[in-house]
């Protein structure tokens, strides 16, 4: 479990005492082809475990070997995921770390433990020979955690798909980790961890990974509905995305509230119209509700930039200014500019207000011929590196973040075309 062995690119196969898949229901297994249809950027994406500079960094903050984690990525969390239980273990210094998911989360977490407290991890997976591996491999590395078997077998009260059968659990957690189970089980599944909500220490902070999957972004929605004492924001740094959560420790707000189920999956036929919808490859922001205000403002900012550009590029009278300065634009306004490929043509940049700050728009040619526009500000979005999409009649934009900053790319070329365009360009953010 090292890196000196193989890992292989999809999670474990499920055990014989889970629920078998004949019990699964149809609209279960509908929602799995139609998010696994939507999905799969976000696997593709997943492939990509961190920095090897990022890797020996986390290595060395909690005294393990070189050799000690193995190659992270795909089902596995990556080095992002990783650095930020770390962080909340020397914010927090737990007493108790509850994790759902077993691995090299559990190696992390144990020996930030050992150096910041010596709190006690319990730890759970439905895999028991990847629990009794796990076990062994933490010893030999002389870690220490409370490694429990648990089979989805169980189910909790308004989320579909198995649960972990969770027994010896803490009175009060810390720290709630949550990397399972994996999303083929139903892409809603680790929204019943809040099942565990109840638990949580005031200050206590919630930890889920993938948190920029499609699946997961609805579960976000429906945490913050139903636990307003929570504070949920998704934040940069990991592949996937990483959700946050921390209960307040408001003296106002003492009891959880009395929480009616959320309504029943609407069953097969509407997966089955959400797999025909989205067949196409990416999710679009309908599929996981309304926006947060500061995303809508800020795809409204980056369509009004197209236009007020292209309306530049029309008037004798506006001159454009095609010299572009990233180091002065950095300098005066705070916002970093991803690498322009050294084939496209730049024809105009300008320095624009917002409702975020000082926003730089700029227009290009690509080696094509296309005609794009860029659009950069400080903003909060639900993309990550990986580009979301946004069609406009007739035109497509695409946006990703990369640290605070959040960025667009417009143009009347098609969905597929302005997708490809802005990874590229995201790569380079």
């Amino acid at each position: 479990m090292t890196s000196r062995n193989t890992t292989p690119l999809f999670s474990l196969a499920s055990d014989e005492d889970e629920a078998p898949a004949s019990s699964t229901p149809a609209s279960d297994m509908a929602y799995r082809l139609a998010f696994g249809a939507i999905g799969w950027p976000w696997l593709l994406f997943s492939l990509w475990g961190g920095r090897k500079a990022e890797k020996r960094r986390l290595l060395e903050r909690v005294g393990l070997r070189e050799d000690a984690l193995p190659n992270l990525g795909s089902w596995k969390a990556d080095t992002g995921f990783l650095h930020r239980i770390v962080d909340a273990v020397e914010e927090l210094r737990p007493a108790n770390v509850v994790e759902l998911g077993a691995g090299a989360t559990s190696l992390v977490c144990a020996k930030a433990l050992e150096q910041n407290g010596g709190g006690t991890l319990h730890s759970y997976d439905q895999h028991a020979g990847f629990v009794q591996a796990t076990r062994e491999w933490l010893a030999e590395e002389g870690a220490n955690a409370r490694m429990a078997h648990a089979p989805l077998t169980a189910s909790v009260p308004g989320w579909p798909g198995r649960w972990y059968d969770l027994s010896n659990l803490p009175d009060t957690i810390d720290l709630l980790i949550i990397d399972g189970p994996p999303w083929s089980v139903h892409p809603f599944v680790r929204g019943a961890a809040d099942c565990l909500f109840e638990r949580l220490s005031p200050g206590a902070i919630v930890l889920l990974d993938d948190g920029a999957r499609p699946g997961e972004r609805i579960v976000a929605r429906r945490w913050r509905e139903r636990w307003p004492q929570i504070d949920f924001e998704r934040v940069a740094g990991s592949t996937k995305g990483t959700l946050v959560g921390r209960k307040r420790r408001s003296a106002e707000v003492v009891a959880f509230p009395q929480k009616a189920a959320p309504a029943r999956s609407v069953g097969w036929q509407r997966a089955a119209m959400l797999a025909l919808a989205f067949a196409g490859g990416w999710i679009v922001n309908a599929t996981v509700g309304e926006q947060p205000a500061s995303a809508a403002s800020f795809i409204e900012e980056a369509d009004a930039s197209y236009h007020a550009s292209q309306a530049r590029l029309r008037m004798a009278s506006q001159l454009e200014s095609p010299l572009l300065d990233r180091r002065e634009i950095a300098s005066a306004t705070g916002i970093n500019l991803p690498a322009i490929p050294a084939d496209w043509a730049l024809k105009d940049v300008q320095v624009y207000p917002s409702d975020h700050g000082p926003a730089v728009a700029l227009v290009m040619e690509t080696a094509a011929g296309e005609s794009v526009s860029m659009f950069a500000t400080r903003a909060e979005t639900p993309a990550e590196k990986l580009p979301l999409l946004e069609t406009r009649e007739g035109r497509s934009l695409a946006y990703w973040e990369s640290g605070p900053f959040a960025y667009a790319l417009a143009g009347e070329v098609g969905s597929d075309r302005v997708l490809s365009l802005a990874s590229a360009l995201a790569a380079e953010s």
